[in-house]
């Protein structure tokens, strides 16, 4: 949703008129954050619709299902009553990649498919068993991505590694598709906003002289195995952590689950629960996140094994402009973020096969932080270099890419 939020901000600025299709709010099971829509332009064009509803009978969850029919409807009325460019589809929902395909077969529009994560992946779900949901979402995957994909003119991602898959499994991409890899990009007007709401932190308060560490939002399947191998450091150098604490804020289950514990059950194995590590499962509103990081003294980022995966919060540390000490994949495009910005510390490792490097160096990596926060002022962050990753210059690379592909579906 940020993502679509940040580039329907400053296309503009580049020639490009956003409409926003949407299932309307209504039909959303998640809590919804309010405040979130102080940061969408105000005059931005949305366009809602209905859904399925899940109640009194929830016969299905996925929000691009229930929606599917009533956004194709809505999506083609548009196109017949106006001149439409280019259809862009930010994935997941995963299914509402199709509406490309679909679109394009009745109304010739070209579309392009952005991939927030990927779609078609090797089995990863804790919980996947034959036939079960996550067994049947990742074989529908390997059937729907190629209709999905058969004539679009572009496709995205946060990072190469979120689509190459794609590409190689669709070799006619590679001469008929535009491909453009982007980060999600830093706003430093959500920080603004933060400023204007006078909120407090509410989850913890830094008023004494320990170290407090931040980690705001999901903590993902192959992050476990690295989040392992930090608690293991801690606990073999107990003693230099005595006065270190990390809060994980939204790193639960469930979005909503208030003992959907993620965290919690890897510190105990370590007996850091409560004393080195504190875990707030349950999301919290974006604004919120941002006042506790703010609030902290230093960020606290743990990437995954693989080596695509480009934490968002990433952005959000530099710009909260508090020093941020980074466990990454050596490939991932944030330890190039953290550290051309001068705005952290990065301890890269190569994967599964190099995790035992963070349970050898994260102790001493730490003692190394230390150093760097001791030192930290905002002023020394590159704000120059920062601007690369800013939201408005990575729509500035949507754009061409949409100039491009819109240029060869002619």
């Amino acid at each position: 949703m940020h993502r679509t939020r940040l580039f329907s901000k400053h296309l503009p600025d580049f020639g490009w008129e956003p409409v926003v299709v949407t299932v309307h709010h209504d039909y959303y099971e998640d809590a919804l954050d309010w405040d979130l829509v102080e940061l969408v332009p105000e005059d931005l064009r949305v366009e809602r619709v209905g859904a399925l509803p899940t109640e009194p009978f929830r016969l299905v969850g996925n929000i691009a299902v229930r929606g599917f029919l009533p956004l194709l409807r809505r999506v083609l009325k548009i196109t017949d009553q106006e001149s439409i460019d280019f259809l862009y589809l930010p994935i997941p929902p995963h299914f509402a990649a199709l509406l490309g395909r679909i679109v394009h077969a009745v109304r010739d529009v070209p579309y392009g498919i952005d991939y927030i994560d990927p779609w078609v992946q090797p089995p990863w779900h804790p919980d996947e068993r034959l036939f079960n949901k996550h067994w049947v979402a990742r074989q529908l995957a390997r059937v729907l991505e190629p209709i999905a994909v058969r004539h679009a003119s572009l496709i995205t991602g946060v990072a190469e590694g979120y689509f190459e898959g794609v590409v190689e499994r669709n070799p006619h991409l590679q001469k008929k598709a535009v491909t453009a890899a982007m980060p999600y990009g830093g706003e430093p007007d959500d920080h603004r906003a933060v400023s204007s709401l006078d909120a407090e932190p509410y989850l913890f308060q830094n008023d004494d002289d320990t170290l407090h560490f931040v980690y705001a939002g999901a903590l993902l399947p192959k992050a476990m195995d690295p989040l392992h191998q930090v608690f293991r450091s801690i606990a073999e150098h107990r003693t230099r952590f005595e006065d270190v604490c990390f809060h994980f804020i939204g790193t639960g289950t469930s979005p909503d689950d208030p003992e959907g514990y993620k965290v919690r059950p890897v510190a105990e194995e370590y007996g850091l629960w409560d004393s080195v590590v504190h875990e707030h499962p349950p999301r919290i509103p974006y604004l919120d996140a941002l006042v506790h990081q703010e609030q902290a003294d230093a960020v606290f980022i743990l990437g995954s094994t693989e080596p695509h995966y480009t934490p968002s919060k990433v952005y959000q540390g530099v710009l909260a402009e508090k020093p941020i000490f980074a466990v990454l994949h050596q490939a991932s495009t944030a330890c190039d973020v953290v550290q051309e910005t001068n705005a952290g510390r990065v301890l890269r490792f190569d994967g599964v096969s190099d995790l035992d490097t963070i349970g050898r160096a994260f102790a001493d990596e730490m003692s190394t932080f230390r150093t760097f926060a001791s030192e930290f002022e905002p002023t020394q962050v590159d704000r120059s270099t920062f601007e690369e990753y800013s939201a408005r210059n990575v729509t500035k690379t949507l754009s061409e890419g949409l100039d491009a592909a819109q240029e060869q579906s002619v």
